[in-house]
Formats: structure tokens, C-alpha cells, sequence
């Protein structure tokens, strides 16, 4: 299994990066959110995280092998997490994938299904099962941090950030509202490291 993939961007084109590593070229598929991260970097060096597939229809024959790439970890997971959906294989969300992982996370978690039915190749009762399927998934993915248009290789949350989260919740807060404290006290206060600091935190703010 290829993991990972660096070399020169020499061309990137609305569905593929192409990388030269040594003698070879490879062609990387990326869904859309990738895409523009990596259009100021053509002629550059970048390392993406990858998936591999095969892709084809063994039943006649035509079997080829390709590589899913991302800038970050957080990404990658998400999109493999997004996969499990029934009806959803990676074709679909190489297509669905138009928005930052952020957006969608936050969308499956608040169960916004007219947002996620904007995504190419996502109907209504596509966008019910994944609420279904992944709403429950999604906090860490949700909690990413936007620095600059590119996201961050994030959302390796500590725990405590996730139980604050969750404390929010059991207290009656929204998922949205939750999320908007929870990323506000940690903007503001980068030493807090328990659940109780950034719980206070948050209630000092709201006073």
C-alpha cells in the first residue's frame, strides 16, 4: 500500500496533480478542496498522503491501480470515513468533495441535509445516510482550524477538547454553538490543556 507520495507538481489539471519523483512521473487524483490548495504550488515540491484502488471492472479484464492524494492526514481519514457510507464509492466522492473537509464535517454533525445535498452526486437520500452513517464521527473533523485557506493537519484534538465539546452538548448547546465556543476559547487561550480550564474558559467569555 502507498501511503505517501513527494515529488515536483509539474501539472495539475481539474481532477489529477501529476508528480515527478526520479525518473517517473504519477498521476495523483484529488477531489476539488485538494485541487486549490495545490494551485499555488504547481513547480514545487509537496508531499501528498495517499490512498491506492484499483479501479476497473474485474469481470473484463480492466483493472488499474491509482492513488487518491491529500496535503494532510486529517484529510485522508476523513475521506476514507466518508466512503463507508453505503452508496457512496470513491468515484462518488472524488465528485462529492467540492467543499473543505471542515464544511462538510459540520454539515453531517448539525444533520443540515439540504447542505449536503449542494455536493455533486448527493441526493436527498444520499445525504440522509450520511448523516446516519457519520454524524456521530464527525466532532474531530468539524473542529479543524482554517489558517490561510489551507487546513491544518489538525484535528488530532487532545481528548479534553472533545469531552469539553461533549460536556456542551449534554448541557443543551447546539452542535454549531458548541463547536463556535469550544474553537473561540482556544483561539484566545492557546495554555489551556483540561476540560475544566476550557470550560471555564468558555464561561468566562460568555459572562
Amino acid at each position: 500500500m502507498i501511503t505517501r507520495i513527494t515529488g515536483r507538481l509539474v501539472a495539475l489539471n481539474e481532477t489529477a496533480a501529476t508528480l515527478s519523483v526520479g525518473a517517473f512521473e504519477y498521476e495523483v487524483l484529488v477531489p476539488e478542496f485538494v485541487r486549490r490548495q495545490l494551485q499555488s504550488l504547481v513547480g514545487q515540491d509537496v508531499s501528498l498522503k495517499t490512498i491506492d484502488y484499483i479501479d476497473g471492472n474485474p469481470q473484463q479484464g480492466k483493472l488499474t491501480p491509482r492513488l487518491i492524494g491529500f496535503l494532510h492526514d486529517a484529510e485522508r481519514e476523513f475521506f476514507s470515513t466518508f466512503c463507508q457510507v453505503d452508496g457512496i464509492g470513491v468515484k462518488t466522492a472524488l465528485r462529492a468533495m467540492v467543499r473543505p473537509v471542515r464544511e462538510v464535517a459540520s454539515a453531517i454533525e448539525e444533520q443540515d441535509v439540504k447542505s449536503l445535498t449542494t455536493l455533486p452526486g448527493v441526493g436527498a437520500a444520499l445525504a440522509e445516510r450520511i448523516v446516519a452513517k457519520l454524524r456521530r464521527k464527525m466532532t474531530r473533523f468539524a473542529l479543524m482550524v482554517d489558517r490561510g485557506g489551507m487546513a491544518a493537519e489538525s484535528p488530532e484534538q487532545p481528548s479534553f477538547v472533545e469531552d469539553a465539546y461533549q460536556a456542551l452538548i449534554s448541557l443543551g448547546h447546539t452542535a454549531g454553538d458548541a463547536r463556535e465556543k469550544v474553537e473561540t476559547a482556544l483561539q484566545n487561550n492557546k495554555k489551556l490543556k483540561t476540560v475544566d480550564e476550557l470550560l471555564m474558559e468558555i464561561y468566562r467569555r460568555s459572562r
